[in-house]
């Protein structure tokens, strides 16, 4: 799948639920950038899963401005969860639909590549249910 092909999905979901160590597709690639600000005004539901970190507390800042987004949907939004070794060398993940046709993909988290990876519909199901398990075991609700 190319990167192309991963603007055009996302395009089409109502809801996405990203896995981010630094939401850098999301704050520095043009074409996302521009899909998030339109989906985020025809009100797509987005949910992150992000590292509690330096970097992610300065983006957090940045998404909200350019997103032009209240604390409190920054609240609902994002899940901060404690960094640990490993964090750098995660790809960015999102899952699309994950309540009805759910779609995962990935791509590496801090470059423009346009390479994507595309999961089989049981890993996506099973990334979906440990997203939802990790936001609710934080968050105490459904994503």
């Amino acid at each position: 799948m190319t990167l192309k092909q991963l603007i055009k999905l996302e395009n089409k979901a109502t809801e996405i639920w990203v896995i981010s160590p630094s939401l850098h597709y999301d704050l520095d690639n043009k074409d996302f950038t521009e899909m998030v600000s339109v989906n985020l005004g025809e009100k797509t539901k987005y949910r992150y899963i992000v590292p509690a970190t330096r970097e992610i507390s300065s983006n957090l800042k940045k998404y909200q401005k350019k997103y032009n987004l209240t604390n409190e949907e920054v609240d609902n939004n994002f899940l901060l969860i404690q960094a640990s070794d490993f964090l750098p060398f995660v790809t960015e993940s999102a899952i699309y639909n994950p309540g009805s046709d759910c779609i995962a993909c990935c791509a590496p988290a801090m470059e423009n590549s346009n390479d994507v990876i595309k999961y089989n519909k049981e890993t996506s199901r099973e990334m979906a249910k440990n997203f939802k398990a990790i936001w609710k075991k934080y968050k105490r609700r459904n994503p």
